[in-house]
């Protein structure tokens, strides 16, 4: 081997091992940063005619398990739809009332009732019909905050789908940007690594937003698809339009046009739901409690609302009322009308003629809501006629359960209950597989023990190459001196 070919082959190993310690270096300095993929030296010896002509640097690898990224980016999703509707069920019940809550409809209820039967032990007493009347108005005020809540949570969920689609198509715009830009540094033979590991942090934004799967294209670019198969992004990013409602009322629903659903490059992606080929994350949760679990409980709150409103103008309860006469509840003032049952939680009212605050005699609920001179002042027949129809189980709605007053304000609780806790024992299992899958996914990160045996033998590989050009440079140094 001639001294020269000794030299060059130095010069590659430094060459070589520079780029190593180069690449080493940045693993060990982005160990915590999230998205980094570690990287490693591609490395090859270079052969000149029957001799070893050094190394030569191939490339840049960028170590990542596609398989186990796929399945903690399906968590992603499941795990921030989860959240979110879990937090709202959370904020509903807490807003609503517990169980144990003095403010929720069924403890209102209970209260309304303790004043009917304290008045009807001294019928005579206006102070206690008063707080009787009053008691009633506590039961109508909660049923109208419960559905002003119930209603400004759809506008916020809705907000939220607004949201998640403006941040999707961001995100899709720079997934196509960077697709193009990997694409140019593979094709000038430079490393697009550090690209790769950004916009695996743009996806990892989708992929909380509607679960995708990641499909390799040439040169290093990627598609981009949900897994029921809507195309997010494929050589040009897909455009989602979602136009929000700002103020949203109980009888508003997608399925009345009355909602808005998501559009894809101008078509409806489906007439049903408003979402289908983009649920599974947090838009399609977003998309559930706006048109499916906030509609059910304001359903319900509304079947309390109509079991109230029916029993008082039922006229088995009151003789003074004539059938289709308001009772001492009332449809903003109006009798029941069961074809027109949405949202009566936000309008019942009392009857303004038993209502002192509104000019109403509270002494009706005595005497009877229509009567037409004051009963006896000790006669309890009345008061006890509204007990008892408290008690009684009634269903005035088709499909509803029959129940008492109490008894289906306290159900209503109970299933509001039932369903939080159920969201909390799922959101618990998606967020243990979430951590199972994050760790095995970090697990194949950086290993700083393995790039500090690196740099070691980088050092001793980089010592070795000087040690070869110093002799070369002695040998050189002979023969000059002979």
């Amino acid at each position: 081997m001639s001294i020269s070919s000794a030299l060059n082959n130095a010069v590659s190993g430094l060459t070589a091992n520079a780029r190593i310690a180069e690449v080493t270096s940045s693993n060990l300095a982005n160990v915590l940063t999230d998205g980094y993929g570690r990287r490693s030296v591609d490395l090859s010896s270079i052969q000149a005619g029957n001799r070893g002509g050094g190394v030569q640097v191939d490339g840049i690898t960028r170590f990542s398990d596609a398989g186990l990224l796929a399945d903690r980016r399906l968590a992603d999703a499941s795990l921030q739809g989860q959240e979110r509707s879990t937090n709202a069920l959370n904020r509903l019940e807490q807003t609503l009332g517990g169980p144990e809550d003095p403010t929720r409809i069924g403890a209102r209820v209970a209260a309304f009732e303790n004043a009917l039967i304290s008045a009807s032990s001294d019928p005579a007493s206006e102070m206690r019909m008063t707080t009787a009347v009053n008691r009633l108005n506590d039961v109508t005020q909660t049923l109208q905050d419960n559905t002003r809540t119930i209603q400004s949570m759809r506008q916020e969920a809705d907000a939220a789908i607004a949201r998640d689609i403006d941040t999707l198509n961001s995100a899709l715009e720079q997934v196509a940007a960077m697709n193009a830009d990997i694409t140019r540094l593979v094709g000038s033979g430079n490393d697009p690594s550090a690209l790769i590991d950004a916009r695996q942090n743009v996806v990892d934004q989708i992929a909380g937003i509607v679960p995708i799967r990641e499909v390799p294209r040439d040169s290093g670019a990627i598609g981009l698809f949900t897994t029921s198969g809507t195309t997010l992004l494929d050589g040009r990013p897909a455009v989602f339009e979602f136009t929000p409602t700002p103020t949203i009322t109980a009888d508003m629903t997608f399925a009345s046009s009355a909602l808005s659903g998501i559009s894809r490059d101008g078509l409806p992606l489906d007439t049903t739901t408003g979402v289908r080929g983009l649920d599974g994350g947090s838009l399609g949760a977003s998309f559930a409690m706006r048109d499916q679990t906030l509609v059910d409980v304001q359903e319900a709150l509304d079947g309390i609302a109509v079991d109230l409103v029916a029993r008082f103008q039922d006229p088995a309860n009151d003789p003074t009322l004539n059938p289709g006469d308001p009772g001492i509840l009332t449809d903003q003032g109006g009798a029941l009308d069961l074809t027109d049952t949405a949202g009566l939680a936000g309008r019942i009212a009392v009857n303004t003629t038993v209502d002192p605050s509104a000019g109403g005699d509270p002494a009706l609920l005595r005497d009877g809501l229509n009567t037409t001179a004051p009963g006896p002042a000790g006669n309890s027949a009345q008061l006890n006629s509204w007990i008892a129809a408290l008690d009684v189980p009634r269903s005035d709605l088709p499909g509803a359960s029959t129940q008492t007053a109490a008894g289906r304000a306290a159900n209503f609780t109970a299933q509001l209950g039932a369903t939080r806790l159920t969201a909390d024992e799922q959101l618990s299992f998606t967020a243990a597989r979430w951590d199972t899958l994050r760790e095995a996914e970090l697990a194949n990160s950086v290993d700083t023990d393995l790039e500090l045996q690196m740099l070691l033998q980088i050092e001793q590989a980089y010592a070795a190459n000087a040690r070869v050009i110093q002799t070369a440079e002695f040998m050189l140094q002979r023969l000059t001196e002979i």
